[in-house]
Formats: structure tokens, C-alpha cells, sequence
């Protein structure tokens, strides 16, 4: 599992849980602090488990407690939940990303090919 927050001048927007099989990553640059250029996707690909394909499932909520002091909230802020499945080649789920943001913070734009 890795946890990160995403500041902007100064106040956080986003806390963010990934979650990874254990035994695809352990030992490898997945699990440093700093997983170098590329992210984790990029680290997953030199495992020979690139993501391919991305789910993502959004829904809006009110926070916890917890989301309202570590996003520093104001009250009655909701948050939006992203939840993304991201596949490698053959339908292995290879991370579990789930993103609270400060709904006060983001505009979610989606281009859809038809």
C-alpha cells in the first residue's frame, strides 16, 4: 500500500491509497518513497506488468473526519471518490488507486471517443 498527499499553494487537494499485490512489487522501486520518473506505472512496466487498461469508478460523499483534517476541509465541503482498477495485459488487476478530493478544488473533464 502507498499513501500520498497532493498539495497546491500550500493546501491539500487530494489523499491518495494504492494498493498493489504484494508479490509483484515487494522488493522492487514500487515500494521506495521516491519511485523515480514515471511513477509506479512506469516501475510496474519494468515488471512486465504495464497497465494497460483503467477502470475508474466516481462518486461525491461527505467527508469523514478524517478527509476534513487531512484535506483541511470547510465545512460542508463534499469530496469526490475515484476509485481506479488499473489491468495489465490478460485482466490482472496490477494497483487499486483510490483518490479523495477536495471537491472545491477540481473539475473533472472527461473526452470520450464515441
Amino acid at each position: 500500500m502507498r499513501r500520498r498527499r497532493f498539495v497546491l499553494d500550500g493546501k491539500p487537494v487530494l489523499w491518495a491509497t494504492s494498493f498493489l499485490p504484494a508479490a509483484l512489487v515487494a522488493g522492487s522501486a514500487v515500494v521506495d518513497e521516491d519511485t523515480g520518473p514515471g511513477g509506479i506505472y512506469a516501475r510496474l512496466a519494468e515488471l512486465g506488468s504495464a497497465p494497460v487498461h483503467f477502470r475508474e469508478e466516481v462518486r461525491s460523499r461527505m467527508p469523514s473526519e478524517g478527509e476534513v483534517d487531512r484535506l483541511r476541509l470547510g465545512a460542508g465541503t463534499p469530496v469526490i471518490v475515484i476509485v481506479r482498477t488499473a489491468f495489465a495485459d490478460g485482466g490482472r488487476a496490477v494497483e487499486v488507486n483510490e483518490m479523495v478530493l477536495d471537491s472545491a478544488a477540481y473539475v473533472l473533464e472527461y473526452d470520450v471517443r464515441a
